[in-house]
This record gives structure tokens, sequence and C-alpha cells, in this order.
């Protein structure tokens, strides 16, 4: 059984926790950029994490927000949709997992959610060389289009078939999208995946992309 870690990464000027676990003789990381009004105590990133965990992959689950920012964001919203801030904290966690020597030769994948994505496309325009890959799970990448065509990291858009809105706008990214890119649409799914099987359908696919493109 694996462990979950609890560490602290140094952003910038800020302090971030975090939930790191890292499998026997994993090969890569998947750094999870959550969305609005998330935190590393998702139940739903977190039972996604043990997916990965159980296919030899370690993972990152950590808060975007300092705690202060977060309680200003439970009542103003306004960081969770600041998405130069949390780009900025998603390239300076990628820096940060550079910098650790028990972690630095694992190959990173991003698994952003909801607003979370678009800080993982844009981590990933700003880090080619470290980012292997990123998966979106009900993401919003529309609100990185300007990054979207210089993004190298084959890249997995997983959405509910009955989150109209949001499949409307995934599928404008893929279009600007010039690396790999596919769709996984996950059937009878809304915007959290709350109907039974289906955030295990969306876990799978993240799975297996990342194994694909992350496991040596």
């Amino acid at each position: 059984m694996n462990t979950p870690q609890t560490i602290t990464v140094k952003a910038g000027e800020v302090e971030l926790e975090g939930l790191l676990t890292v499998p026997k003789s994993a090969t890569g990381l998947v750094l999870f950029v959550h969305g609005s009004g998330s935190s590393r105590f998702s139940t739903r990133n977190q039972y996604v994490a043990g997916v990965m965990n159980q296919a030899g992959l370690a993972t990152l689950l950590f808060d975007l927000l300092t705690s202060e920012e977060n309680q200003i964001d439970v009542t103003t919203r306004e960081y969770r949709f600041d998405i130069e801030l949390l780009s900025q904290r998603t390239i300076a966690t990628i820096d940060w997992l550079h910098e650790q020597p028990q972690l630095q030769k694992l190959s990173i994948g991003l698994f952003g959610a909801s607003t979370g994505a678009a800080a993982a496309l844009n981590a990933a325009k700003a880090r080619p060389d470290e980012v292997a890959s990123v998966v979106s799970r009900g993401g919003r990448p529309d609100l990185a289009i300007p990054a979207i065509p210089d993004v190298l990291a084959p890249t997995l858009l997983i959405v509910g078939s009955l989150d109209t809105e949001v499949l409307q706008l995934n599928q404008l990214a893929k279009q600007a999208m010039q690396t790999r890119c596919d769709i996984a649409i996950i059937d009878g799914a809304t915007h959290l995946f709350e109907e039974a099987g289906t955030l295990e359908a969306a876990a799978f696919h993240a799975k297996q992309w990342f194994i694909q493109y992350l496991l040596k």
C-alpha cells in the first residue's frame, strides 16, 4: 500500500501544501492541477490518484492556493478563475519537482480539472521539456486558447456527454491543438462525473493515456 506523504512546495513567494505518493519503481509522476474551489483533499482527485498509483505512477495533489487565499476565494471566487496565477503556481511546482533528487528523473504528466486544465496547458507550453503529457477532466482548455497551438505534450480531453457546453468548448480547443489531441466522451456523465461509473471510466481513460506517455 502506498502511503501519501505530506509535503510543502515552495512556489515563488508562497508555500503550497501537497500529498505525494511514489510507488516503488515509478518512472512517471502525475501532477494534479485541480479546478474551481477544490483542494488536495478532493475525493474525486484522490480516487483518480489511487488508480494512477496502482498502475505504478507517482502522484502529487497540491493546493494551488494558500489557506488565506482559499478563505478569500470561498467568498469572492476571485482566485479560481485567475488563470495566470494558477498557471504560475503550476509552473513553479513543476520546477520544484525538477529540483527534488528523488523525483527529478520522473516523467511528468499534468491532470487538470475545470479551470485547472487551462493552467495545465499553459504550464505545458512554458515547460515543454518537462511535461510529457496532459489530461483534462471536465476542463476548460478554452481558457488557454492563446497557448494551445504551442503545446507539444500529447493531450487527452475527457468530457461528460451531458456536459454539453463544456463539450463544445473542448471541441474548439481540440481544433486549435497542433500536437496529438484526443477527446474521450464519457456517456451519461455531467460536469462533476457524479453519475454511477462515470468517474471510474474517466480515471481509466486518464490512466491509459499516462501509461502510454509516462511509463518507460
